[in-house]
């Protein structure tokens, strides 16, 4: 597409170009059923327009061969975009794998990111350009949405879980951020920018800011405030099950289901740690909904993400990392 068109943003991630092909094509195919359907509404009425006060019209029986047709051009079309935008689809919201990893908290009205090597944000966000990056979003307050036109992607911030999102820039630019969600009366002001640098730009920019303390050391130490580890002991044999290695794997509930321990289970254990209950624990673990902010979350979350197997434990084999969150 040509990015001096006016009407159009500039292409600037590894999807956009499929979202514009697939977004033309649909205008195409409308522009030419329009015309089509205009053009012989004109030609029939012409053509076979009552000449006479008492000519009758010669009976038609129908064709076979007509409607065969307008039943297989409808269905093929049909299918051509049925996989082509589930295709598109499917690459924009399956997050990849290794993808470097951002928190967005939304809140009224601004976005606040953090890195996971402590970087924070606001309305403004700093990714390296040929690199997959992996938004993990949620909202203090009500329903946002997180657009960039020119990356060709939205996705939603919703209260109370996580939703993900991801991108790569493919060239380095300022490029306008939305929220594409109606959340108030300043919500036209809730917007910002996403800079894409050049990898060795970016690593200037990580040195340069002001970092801090990483998440998963703020969450480490939260960890311990909260006397989460006098029931989560390392060894398992506590309250609660051993956290090291957990994270990705599946945990056994009482019933016999299986989750995935990912982010949404974590927040929800933190918050409401009665809603899955693990095989041999009781649901004795209190609740933290209140006492924890979106923020804090996050960094529990990115704490336990952190913190893999003992030492000596066999790769894959750690017992406690099948355990639900649960004092």
């Amino acid at each position: 597409m040509n990015s001096n068109m006016p009407l159009f943003p500039e292409q600037a991630s590894t999807f956009a170009g499929q979202v514009d092909n697939l977004y033309f094509f649909l205008v195409g195919l409308t522009v030419f059923f329009t015309v089509l359907v205009a053009a012989l509404s004109v030609f029939f009425a012409v053509r076979y327009r009552r000449r006479q006060a008492n000519e009758v019209p010669e009976e038609i029986h129908g064709s076979a061969i007509l409607e065969t047709l307008w039943i297989a051009v409808p269905f093929v079309l049909a299918m051509v975009l049925f996989v082509w935008g589930t295709s598109v689809f499917f690459t924009i919201y399956r997050t990849p794998v290794n993808a470097m990893e951002i928190y967005v908290v939304a809140k009224q009205w601004m976005w606040k990111f953090q890195h996971p090597d402590g970087q924070r944000e606001i309305n403004e966000l700093h990714v390296p350009v040929g690199r997959k990056v992996k938004l993990v979003m949620t909202t203090e307050d009500v329903i946002h949405s997180f657009y960039v036109p020119a990356f060709r992607f939205k996705a939603d911030a919703v209260p109370g879980r996580y939703t993900y999102a991801w991108f790569e820039a493919t060239k380095p630019g300022r490029y306008h951020l939305f929220c594409a969600e109606y959340c108030g009366t300043s919500h036209s002001s809730m917007g910002g920018w996403v800079v894409a640098l050049e990898p060795q730009d970016y690593q200037a920019w990580l040195s340069g800011s002001a970092g801090g303390a990483s998440l998963a050391s703020l969450g480490q130490k939260l960890f311990q405030n909260l006397a989460c580890a006098s029931c989560h002991l390392s060894d398992g044999q506590g309250r609660g099950p051993a956290l090291e290695g957990a994270f990705g794997k599946a945990v056994q509930l009482e019933g016999g289901q299986s989750v995935p321990v990912d982010e949404a289970y974590l927040r929800e254990s933190i918050l409401n740690p009665r809603a899955k209950i693990v095989e041999r624990y009781q649901p004795i673990m209190p609740t933290f909904q209140g006492l924890v902010s979106e923020e804090q979350l996050l960094q529990l979350v990115e704490y336990i993400k952190s913190i893999g197997p003992k030492a000596g434990t066999a790769k894959g084999a750690a017992p406690t990392g099948k355990e639900k969150l649960g004092k």
